[in-house]
């Protein structure tokens, strides 16, 4: 009985621990998995795939360090580099949460995803989509990076927001 009673109330916690870097914390999803640390990336979840698609998503979050990475319009035109036969044209918002600065990104089509040795090869996925974030924080930007087959994405769209609105200090 009791540790039926220890089941209930661990079901009972709405999420994961937060994360941090550059000065920011976020709480990820419980259904998105964290993964092994990755080299330049602050974490990695993999999310699961939607009915129907073979493929899980992918989150990664970066943080290069105060002032590397890059600025907010060079990343919004790299991730759409990332991608050949759009189906979705990029849409970009700019926005405030916890009095961060964000402009987030949505698109859609073939997917140009780095693998191999030194990430030179690209594999081409269509039907992917990318959904990003690019939030100015006190060290430096942080970048959230969601991307995966369309369906997968669209089913953790929600998920995806929730993340962005737990950001603070």
């Amino acid at each position: 009985m009791r540790s039926r009673a220890l089941i209930l109330l661990a079901s009972t916690i709405p999420a994961a621990l937060a994360e941090s870097a550059a000065g920011i914390h976020w709480t990820a999803p419980p259904a998105w998995k964290a993964q092994p640390q990755r080299p330049m990336r602050a974490a990695t979840y993999a999310v699961p795939a939607a009915g129907g698609d073979t493929e899980d998503g992918e989150c990664a979050v970066f943080f290069f360090g105060p002032g590397q990475g890059g600025g907010v319009e060079e990343n919004i035109k790299r991730w759409t580099g990332q991608f050949q036969l759009v189906e979705k044209s990029p849409t970009t918002k700019n926005s405030s949460i916890a009095g961060f600065a964000v402009t987030t990104i949505d698109m859609a089509g073939t997917y140009l995803a780095s693998s191999g040795p030194m990430m030179a090869t690209k594999a081409a996925k269509p039907g992917f989509r990318l959904l990003g974030a690019i939030v100015e924080a006190p060290q430096g930007n942080v970048f959230f990076k969601f991307t995966g087959p369309a369906r997968t994405v669209a089913s953790h769209e929600a998920a995806f927001q929730a993340v962005l609105k737990t950001i603070h200090k």
